[in-house]
């Protein structure tokens, strides 16, 4: 097997495989413990840029205002995403998150109509209005709006469309937009540390380590998914994405027994047959595009670093 697959197989089971590394944390409040998160994932990308000397050349090309401006907005949006997620993971709405993550490439066809005017495709289109119908419905047997899932996908999708035209790559980008979150998060972790509400160096050494964990654990999965999008198609790597809220939707009903009534899995079957729809759509035009005209690779803009 083709090792760009095993490398994005490792990136999602770890995505996906979150909770679990969540949980064991769910005494530290949601705020320090995303705060962490930052803190320890800037400490571990700036490490690893220095071991394979391309410290100087994320120096060099952060220094653009463009670059600065377009990710302080990916920074906002990706901060979200990680508060909301350990939020809910520690307060039991894994199964939610789960449905934030398999609406979000649904929700990215839908942006791509609104920002940037693309076209849909009839399947597509179909799609889409299932995975409408999905939504509405579970808000009805939630008796409730999912505001977890919606504002994971929301957050999660306006971070992809700012980052289709964002100058750096995904590890450059995680850099800097970690970097740019530093200086608040640690602020908020010394807040509470004189308040005496701080939990690192205050919970026992495993839990520190824990909480230093949370870097690498945000670092590896991202270097997996370079690695695999360099080595196998972007059609590929988008079905293979399935994986991580797959994993977190069996962790949530079978290992945390979350509810899961009847009625929700009807929610969930729209929005699973919606993705199929998807995927299936995708994989007729890349075949249809493959038989008229072989395809070319084109480089894109902006400073790649993977």
């Amino acid at each position: 097997m083709n090792t760009g697959i095993w490398y994005a197989i490792g990136a999602y089971t770890l995505w996906g495989l979150l909770p679990v590394y969540w949980k064991r944390l769910q005494h530290v409040p949601a705020l320090q413990l995303m705060s962490h998160r930052v803190v320890w994932s800037f400490v571990s990308l700036c490490t690893f840029l220095v071991l394979t000397r391309r410290w100087s050349r994320f120096r060099a090309a952060i220094g653009e205002r463009r670059v600065l401006r377009t990710h302080l907005i990916t920074a906002a949006l990706i901060g979200v995403n990680w508060l909301t997620y350990v939020w809910a993971v520690n307060a039991g709405f894994i199964v939610e998150t789960s449905l934030g993550y398999f609406i979000n490439p649904l929700l990215s066809v839908a942006m791509g109509v609104v920002f940037l005017r693309e076209r849909l495709r009839p399947l597509q289109w179909t799609a889409v209005g299932i995975a409408g119908v999905g939504v509405f419905y579970l808000t009805f047997v939630y008796g409730a709006f999912p505001w977890i899932a919606i504002t994971l996908a929301l957050a999660f999708g306006f971070y992809g469309l700012v980052k289709k035209t964002a100058p750096l790559g995904s590890l450059y980008g995680l850099t800097l937009e970690t970097g740019v979150l530093l200086l608040p998060t640690l602020g908020y972790l010394l807040f509470c540390e004189v308040r005496g509400e701080g939990a690192f160096l205050h919970t026992g050494f495993l839990f520190d380590l824990l909480m230093v964990g949370a870097g690498p654990i945000t670092a590896v999965p991202l270097l997996l998914f370079a690695a695999a999008a360099q080595r196998i198609p972007l059609s590929l790597v988008g079905i293979l994405q399935y994986i991580a809220p797959t994993l977190q939707f069996l962790l949530g009903v079978l290992v945390y027994r979350e509810p899961f009534p009847p009625a929700r899995l009807i929610g969930f079957s729209l929005v699973w047959i919606a993705l199929a729809i998807l995927a299936l759509d995708a994989g007729l035009t890349r075949r249809a595009r493959i038989l008229v005209k072989p395809q070319r690779h084109r480089g894109r803009g902006g400073i790649r670093d993977e």
